[in-house]
């Protein structure tokens, strides 16, 4: 049996970040993601990768539910890392050698771009896992409601949220089904072996969850679920004072990175010049 810990998907927790507004944390990700997306100033992105370490030691997230994440995304880092050429020198308008090895030639200014990159994915990954780890669905789609958003939509995004911890649920139950059978899928098995078995339980969960899907969908319509304009919410929260200080603080975020841009001529910072 596995741990319940091992869910990716929302845990109650008792940590300030918890009783923020779903709204806010929707707000605070995009903004943040976004500023850190658009520069490339290794000062702000340094401030934003420790400030999300802060947060997520303060959310007391366990490392068993996202360590499958983590892993994968890690992996899709390095690939991005290692396919990315040349782009350093051209950026920064100057070229220091590091390594030069045959036709193999690593500039400092690759490497720091490389670094900005990596800063880029701390930055962003933590403050996802955030959101989809400390947010309540349901209060989450009623505050997208309280916005202007339709509440059609709203309970469309708080189903996908619901369904995530399912899926993993199901994957599990399964995985514990053909292990109990003699289909050896645990780390003792060889890799070609597990991508194959998880082969099997992936594409029968994908179907069986398609007709969980049209199930709900089914039902939805039997209670004439879409047929008012508006509808109300039993766990809908109102905002707070510290709503509108995480909010404050992210569109502080987005104004930082128009001064940075101004102040270096475009999004790189560049420490060669």
């Amino acid at each position: 049996m596995h741990d319940q810990n091992q869910i990716l998907g929302y845990q109650p927790g008792t940590s300030f970040i918890y009783q923020l507004n779903a709204t806010t944390k929707l707000i605070f990700m995009l903004l943040v993601s976004a500023a850190c997306m658009i520069t490339y100033d290794t000062r702000f992105l340094l401030a934003i990768c420790v400030f999300s370490i802060i947060l997520f030691k303060e959310a007391q997230i366990k490392w068993s539910q996202i360590s499958f994440i983590v892993k994968f995304i890690v992996a899709f880092m390095i690939l991005n890392l290692i396919f990315v050429s040349t782009y350093g020198q051209e950026i920064y308008h100057s070229r220091s050698i590091l390594i030069h090895a045959g036709y193999f030639t690593l500039t400092i200014q690759e490497v720091f771009y490389l670094f900005n990159l990596l800063l880029k994915y701390i930055c962003s990954i933590p403050i996802v896992l955030l959101f989809l780890l400390t947010t309540n669905p349901s209060q989450f789609a009623a505050s997208l409601n309280k916005i202007g958003i339709s509440y059609k939509i709203s309970y469309a995004v708080a189903l996908a949220l619901l369904y995530i911890p399912d899926i993993q649920n199901s994957y599990w139950a399964i995985s514990a089904a053909q292990q109990a059978r003699g289909n050896e899928l645990s780390k003792k098995a060889k890799l070609s072996q597990r991508i194959k078995g998880t082969l099997n339980i992936i594409m029968p969960l994908i179907f069986s969850s398609l007709e969980g899907i049209d199930t709900i969908s089914t039902v939805m319509q039997l209670r004439r679920f879409g047929s008012k304009k508006k509808r109300t919410w039993y766990v809908a929260q109102s905002f707070k004072k510290e709503d509108y200080w995480v909010i404050g603080l992210s569109v502080l975020a987005i104004l930082i990175v128009i001064l940075l841009w101004q102040l270096n001529h475009g999004r790189f910072y560049n420490p060669f010049m």
